[in-house]
């Protein structure tokens, strides 16, 4: 069954030939800047995860679930599903374990400050990337002149 090997944030995350690229990977802390009486401003930022695939799994699609719900598991504020196949390149040898990467970029509003967590699911491997969003309260705007 897969693993999921790694879960993790960062301010930009790409995937590609099967490398990750990460720009301010591995935070746990992110400060919104929040204007008072506003509505919470959208955050942006990467998500990346590996997850290893048994050769004897590889050529099979498998479905990786990810979501962000709060420290207290209520809704997710952000969802998907995707599916994926690892292959088995020219050359490899017999047995040898896959790495599959993967990166999204995210556009999510945060309610209010406090504890989230990102999850990752693929069969029963599970992995959980806590994090924490903070405010920098921007003082109202004021009114425009006449």
């Amino acid at each position: 069954m897969p693993t999921i090997e790694t879960l993790l944030l960062a301010n930009h995350a790409e995937a590609h030939r099967g490398m990750l690229y990460l720009m301010g990977g591995g935070w746990t802390v992110t400060t919104r800047r929040a204007r008072e009486g506003a509505p919470p401003p959208v955050n942006h930022f990467g998500i990346a995860a590996t997850v290893i695939v048994p050769w004897t799994e590889t050529g099979v699609a498998h479905e990786l679930r990810i979501w962000m719900e709060g420290e207290d598991g209520g809704k997710p504020i952000m969802q998907l599903t995707t599916t994926f196949k690892a292959g088995r390149p020219d050359g490899l040898p017999p047995g040898s374990d896959q790495r599959h990467v993967l990166a999204l970029g995210v556009d999510a509003r945060f309610p209010h400050p406090g504890g989230y967590r990102v999850v990752a699911e693929v069969g029963e491997s599970r992995r959980d990337y806590p994090f924490r969003v903070v405010d920098a309260t921007l003082p109202a705007e004021p009114p425009e002149p006449i």
